[in-house]
């Protein structure tokens, strides 16, 4: 029997009534559009314009994050003198686009006209999954040494890696890290640690993603020699791309850089931006050097995005319409991914790198075939995951997840936990073998910290590390059953009275069906682009009925089509709903055909064939 995993619906408070009645007067909306705006933390007209209208020129200074100096003097002094680079990123898409974001702003300005990507100064490297693990290990510190490099860049990790750069730095090597993540006691002796996360960093926005650091770099390198802003924001596509996929707040600087970014994405012409100028403090440049160096090119393509972005447009998006930051979550990030997880991750940076169409294709082409092995084996391993949950007696009741198999393959184990959770909404650890140790990942529901029950079994640990939603893990293999026990004791001891969890709903408003138009629908593409921080709004009606004969199934994964009516407060409004997951309310459905139910729903434009629908994208049904 299907488990149908309960969900609690929670609507949010409506904001001041004062508040909406001065955005409507002040703006010309709609009072439903400002109190969306209320409940998002928008209190005045100004911040409203701000967040309508995302303005480049309004980007936080980049001088403000700590070391910011430091790091462009020491880039600086790399190509002015000749020194070779080494531009390190992590396997993963925030790593890959950091490091193709600043090779390819980079590199015209260290190499002559002509110069073939291999003889470069400026080199990527990423490290291999299996054989260096995360971020910055020791073999890239005797790469970089062993092939003349003076100076690494490295990004979206090194934060934490006090141990691999004290043993650079006593081999003559110099680091400059950009990272995101939380540091630790002490930082690593770079010349330079940018990290908006440092305690001791006034940046006002902390949630940049590492590419987002990078771009800072980038930015305050751009002002100090008083370069033209086109060419650096020509790289807003990677940022976005970083944003999406890394899952950081789409909220203050990160909003301003993903809007522009997906412009690259949306528009034919990349005429369409409004490009700021450098402001004043570009102005103040402090070093002693020669005279500025010319400013890079910006990255030739017809539709605004570079040739790698614009060959996996064509293979991820078979659909028409504008690209959403989901749009790159669902249809960009696994295939950029997938190279770290089934291979190389570098033939990913060469995709993202490459010059020419034809390149592009072909790269394109590997990273996608890499993509659908790596959607064969996740598959493979979840159904796997879930048998085995499934033919535990007490695997629908446990209060978390933790299975092993010494024969799942390690590149997947993160999504299998999640299509886990996804299933049994509870805190999911999926483990391996590798080198003789038990090695997985771990991920939670919301609210609750896995990493500090990873703490807590601390002793049966070799070592573990991430953040409160997901964590990576290693332990003997001797000690998984003792692990999966203590995890299931320390799991249940946080929850409160011993409750399972249940997987939240959040709900703006209660709309009925006369409300739900194309008009409607318009005004709220304002309030793009969506994700953490700013989801997209989420509406419930009640009373609501399926139109007699429309309910079907969709698809081999249990998904539900359905015409929907709301006859006693909308009569004669039907509408289209589609519910991914929602198979197993099927039965009810059929059964009870007459029986009013209450419908959570996100608006979306359906388009199939040429023709346009509005649709409810449901999300949970509920009976009285």
């Amino acid at each position: 029997m299907a488990v149908i995993p309960l969900k609690r619906w929670i609507f949010a408070p409506d904001p001041d009534p004062a508040t909406v009645a001065g955005l409507v007067q002040a703006l010309g909306i709609s009072p439903l559009l400002a109190r969306l705006l209320g409940q998002r933390g928008i209190s005045t007209p100004a911040a409203a314009r701000d967040f309508f209208e995302p303005d480049l020129n309004k980007l936080v200074s980049p001088w403000l994050m700590c070391d910011m100096d430091l790091a462009v003097a020491r880039v600086r002094r790399a190509l002015d003198g000749g020194e070779r680079i080494l531009v390190l990123g992590d396997y993963d898409v925030d790593g890959i686009t950091s490091v193709a974001l600043v090779v390819s702003y980079l590199r015209p300005l260290a190499d002559a006209p002509g110069t073939p990507d291999e003889a470069s100064r400026l080199q990527p490297y990423i490290p291999d999954r299996h054989r260096e693990g995360y971020g910055i290990s020791m073999q890239a510190v005797d790469f970089a040494k062993a092939n003349g490099f003076g100076l690494v860049i490295a990004l979206d990790c090194g934060v934490k890696a006090v141990e691999q750069v004290a043993y650079a730095k006593l081999r003559g090597l110099d680091f400059v890290i950009c990272d995101h993540h939380l540091p630790g006691d002490e930082l690593p002796p770079a010349v330079a640690v940018l990290d908006p996360k440092r305690p001791d960093c006034d940046y006002p926005y902390p949630e940049l993603s590492g590419c987002g650091v990078g771009f800072k770099l980038l930015q305050a390198f751009t002002e100090q020699l008083g370069l033209p802003l086109a060419p650096l924001y020509a790289q807003l596509d990677l940022v976005t791309v970083s944003i999406a996929a890394d899952v950081v707040p789409v909220t203050g600087e990160n909003r301003i850089l993903a809007a522009h970014g997906l412009r690259r994405f949306n528009v034919t012409q990349a005429a369409a931006f409004a490009v700021p100028q450098p402001s004043a403090l570009a102005a103040a440049d402090t070093l002693d050097g020669p005279a500025p160096l010319a400013a890079p090119a910006a990255v030739p393509s017809a539709d605004g995005l570079r040739p790698g972005l614009a060959a996996l447009h064509e293979l991820a998006t078979p659909r028409p319409g504008p690209l959403s930051l989901s749009s790159l979550v669902f249809g960009f990030a696994p295939r950029i991914n997938a190279a770290g997880r089934m291979g190389d991750a570098h033939r990913a940076v060469n995709m993202l790198l490459a010059s020419t169409q034809q390149e592009a294709r072909y790269t394109a082409e590997v990273v996608d075939h890499m993509n659908q092995e790596r959607r064969l084996s996740d598959t493979r391993t979840t159904q796997e995951a879930l048998a085995l949950i499934a033919e535990d007696p007490e695997g629908a009741t446990a209060p978390a997840t933790v299975l092993y198999q010494a024969h799942w393959p390690q590149g997947v184990l993160g999504i299998v936990a999640s299509r886990c959770l996804d299933q049994y909404y509870r805190p999911t650890v999926i483990l391996t073998e590798r080198d003789g140790l038990a090695t997985g990942s771990a991920r939670s529901v919301a609210g609750f910290d896995v990493h500090e029950v990873l703490e807590a079994c601390a002793p049966l640990l070799r070592q573990f590390g991430g953040h409160k939603a997901a964590a990576g893990l290693a332990l003997p293999v001797e000690n998984v059953p003792a692990f999966r026990a203590q995890f299931m004791r320390e799991v249940t001891a946080r929850l409160p009275a011993g409750q399972l969890p249940v997987r939240p709903v959040d709900i703006d408003a209660e709309l009925d069906f006369t409300q739900l138009t194309e008009e409607f629908l318009q005004q709220l593409s304002r309030l793009e682009p969506f994700g953490p921080g700013n989801p997209a709004p989420i509406f419930a009606s009640r009373g609501v009925r399926a139109v007699p004969g429309s309910v079907r199934p969709v698809g081999q994964a249990g998904h539900l089509k359905i015409r929907l009516m709301q006859p006693e407060r909308a009569p004669g409004v039907l509408l289209e709903g589609i519910g991914f997951g929602l198979g197993h309310y099927l039965p009810r459905l059929l059964e009870n055909p007459d029986v009013d139910f209450n419908a959570c729903y996100a608006l979306e434009m359906n388009e199939f064939r040429g023709s346009r629908t509005l649709q409810l994208r449901l999300l949970d049904l509920h009976w009285e």
